[in-house]
């Protein structure tokens, strides 16, 4: 844990996790880049792919961290999901996608690029199509030019390769998050921002508040994170941008309340108790 505390400073410092995607670019901007009052925490910000944040959450790397919402029963020992920051919503989740649908299901052993095996893309991947074995692991922007290319039979999208995949000649097989929500009536979590649970509440709490204050921030002045938000976006269209953010960033993002709550707790009933403590203000 790298919270420190100097006799000449009254500033905690602690260590943050996040991926390049605009929609987490969009919500941090004005917490780690000062637009916002700082409640007397310092972020030290390191960025990395969905892949990437699972797996320093599992070594219990970073203080606060974005995460699959499929990978949180497995980290719930080190790590408290907070209810601010994150990707939950309708029509927001992964695609699966191949270059002709009707060959692709005719392939009885299909060859599956996707994102993570940790991800909520893989989660819904096997929970929708469950006879599907062979997966290759891709980092997510790969994907749409690997199966393109025909490396692979079909492709699991994610992020902003939703709006560009039907440009390099793919097709949707399935929207995994219209079957999600078809057969729930909830929104799909996708990913959510962690904290160490052996921080002190209070700092939990404040940690959760500023990612709210910081979406808030975002909603108001939505061009104030254009230059840093570009700066990361991998190239990216504004156009692109615009709709990834759209998409993406929602009320979800300043408070799950109940309804995103429950569609947490139903995404992974089957891996926790009813009685697990989840959410940061989860009674003890």
């Amino acid at each position: 844990m790298s919270q420190k505390t100097s006799a000449t400073s009254d500033m905690t410092r602690l260590s943050l996790a996040i991926s390049t995607c605009p929609n987490d670019t969009f919500i941090f901007d004005a917490l780690v880049n000062g637009q916002i009052p700082s409640r007397g925490l310092e972020f030290e910000t390191r960025f990395a792919d969905i892949g990437d944040l699972n797996r320093l959450a599992s070594d219990g790397i970073p203080d606060v961290v974005k995460v699959s919402y499929a990978h949180l029963p497995a980290l719930l020992d080190t790590y408290v999901a907070l209810t601010a920051g994150g990707a939950l919503g309708f029509g927001c989740g992964p695609l699966l996608v191949a270059k002709d649908k009707s060959d692709f299901e005719r392939i009885s052993s299909p060859d599956i690029a996707v994102p993570g095996l940790n991800t909520t893309a893989n989660f819904l991947l096997n929970r929708y199509f469950p006879t599907i074995e062979k997966k290759t692991v891709l980092l997510f922007s790969g994907i749409v030019d690997a199966v393109s290319a025909g490396n692979f039979d079909a492709g699991l999208i994610i992020h902003e390769s939703r709006f560009t995949f039907r440009d390099k000649g793919l097709q949707e097989v399935a929207d995994l998050g219209n079957l999600w929500h078809q057969e729930t009536g909830l929104p799909i979590p996708l990913g959510c921002i962690v904290a160490r649970r052996n921080l002190p509440q209070k700092l939990l709490l404040s940690i959760n508040t500023l990612i709210a204050e910081s979406v808030a921030y975002a909603f108001a002045h939505p061009d104030a994170s254009e230059a840093f938000v570009g700066r990361h976006a991998m190239e990216l269209s504004p156009d692109v941008i615009r709709q990834h953010i759209h998409l993406y960033v929602n009320d979800f993002s300043l408070d799950l309340k109940p309804l995103g709550k429950k569609a947490v707790r139903t995404l992974l009933k089957e891996k926790l108790s009813p009685e697990s403590h989840i959410f940061v203000d989860d009674p003890v």
